[in-house]
């Protein structure tokens, strides 16, 4: 049995622009489903927002988000969370890396680190925080 772990991203309204974000820069295809279509709401003002959505690759990297139900508090925080990003790859991780980059705030350039021969970390335009890095010999 494999167990995965995926990144679950809560939003407040945009979750549908943040999922074809992550399609892009990832290359890959959104899969969502909107409050309205699940019959979870009568509120037109939330039928178009996401109640399940991912983005997956055939390499591996899973992203899902939906935006908060109605009526339940939303906090995103300042540093709660980051997604992960580590492959053996370097071609495959700088694609990933550039693929984010649009209204990035960059957290650790993307280069050389003690650990990695590539890492990096940087904010995405929707506050997400993503560390992506190539995995040395010994990581796998």
């Amino acid at each position: 049995m494999t167990i995965t772990t995926t990144p679950h991203l809560n939003f407040n309204g945009n979750a549908r622009e943040a999922l074809d974000f992550y399609a892009t820069a990832f290359g890959a295809e959104v899969t969502a489903m909107t409050y309205g279509a699940m019959g979870a709401t009568d509120d037109p003002a939330w039928a178009d927002r996401i109640v399940w959505g991912q983005v997956q690759t055939a390499s591996g990297i899973r992203v899902m988000a939906f935006d908060v139900w109605p009526h339940q508090p939303y906090d995103q925080g300042t540093n709660a969370s980051y997604v992960y990003l580590s492959g053996t790859d370097a071609d495959e991780i700088t694609a990933a890396w550039n693929g984010l980059l649009d209204g990035a705030e960059i957290r650790q350039p993307f280069g050389p680190a003690a650990w990695s021969q590539l890492a990096g970390q940087l904010r995405d335009r929707f506050g997400v925080i993503w560390a992506l890095d190539v995995a040395t010999a010994t990581d796998h």
